[in-house]
């Protein structure tokens, strides 16, 4: 199991002996389950979570007339976000470095998507570079918080988990097509069958409390990147970039965004792969010798 920080371990210790007697059979176990299992979500995301609600609170209420710019009081509140992570130890060291990761291949391009026009920022602030804000990395840096942290939340292990070097080519040609498509033949469809054939096989055992859910992880991909796009709705409504379809009015982001962030989520994790190798999942007698 991957290390947990000292507050989590404090919290573990806490619900264990919560819940110590509880039924495992039965509606309340269930119930427990969803519980726990909502509660972990819910903490995986806190990173997220939180840059979101500021960027809604400065859609609702930051003054149009501040000296400080909008987009530089985001990117002031997502710094003292990610320093309260670290000094609150909510994160480790090691998830820290895979953040940072996804903060500058994010920032990267970011830089490149706004100058060929796919999404802009509002031009104002002086924390930028280019025409990107520098807030925007920690979009990028919260999906690497919420995938590093439900990696170790949920002890998670896989069943025939493909080759990492496999998946390294693959990640990296996806990136690389983030650029290219934009002047030259755009190959997301053939990489979207490479990530089919690659991952269908692979099986993800996620453990809740007691129990292991066991789940296909292109289906767990695809969830991701729903609720991904979903929170990429609420930030285009607050104003945060738009996309050119919406500089005359909010309406939603398309839907062919889906397949982007689906894309997304496989850089994401052969990135956390390659800090936290996959592992096997357990065979059902050592499963539960150490539930």
């Amino acid at each position: 199991m991957q290390q947990s920080t000292a507050l989590e371990r404090r919290i573990d210790a806490v619900a264990h002996r919560l819940l110590r007697d509880a039924s495992d059979r039965g509606v309340r176990a269930g119930l427990i389950e969803f519980g726990v299992f909502v509660l972990k979500q819910a903490w995986a995301c806190i990173f997220g979570a939180a840059l979101l609600v500021a960027i809604i609170a400065a859609r609702l209420w930051y003054p149009d007339d501040a000296l400080l710019a909008r987009n530089d009081f985001l990117t002031i509140v997502a710094v003292l976000i990610q320093v309260a992570m670290i000094a609150g130890r909510l994160e480790t060291g090691r998830e820290l470095w895979v953040i940072v990761l996804f903060h500058v291949t994010g920032t990267v391009m970011e830089i490149f998507k706004t100058d060929v026009g796919s999404w802009a920022y509002a031009a104002d602030g002086i924390l930028r570079i280019g025409g990107v804000p520098l807030f925007s990395g920690f979009m990028y840096a919260a999906v690497g918080s919420y995938m590093v942290r439900v990696y170790r939340l949920h002890d998670l292990r896989f069943d025939r988990y493909p080759k990492r070097w496999l998946t390294a080519i693959v990640a990296a040609l996806i990136y690389v097509n983030f650029f290219t498509h934009h002047f030259w033949w755009d190959a997301r469809w053939v990489l979207l069958i490479a990530v089919v054939v690659l991952w269908l096989p692979t099986v993800m055992h996620a453990r809740v409390w007691r129990r292991v859910l066991r789940l296909p992880l292109l289906a767990v991909f695809a969830g991701v990147a729903v609720f991904i796009y979903l929170a990429e709705n609420i930030g285009t409504w607050a104003g945060a970039w738009l996309y050119p379809n919406q500089a005359d009015g909010w309406e939603l982001v398309s839907l062919s965004k889906l397949s982007s962030w689906f894309l997304l989520m496989i850089i994401s994790v052969v990135l956390v792969a390659w800090v936290y190798p996959p592992s096997r999942a357990l065979d059902r007698s050592t499963a539960a010798r150490t539930a």
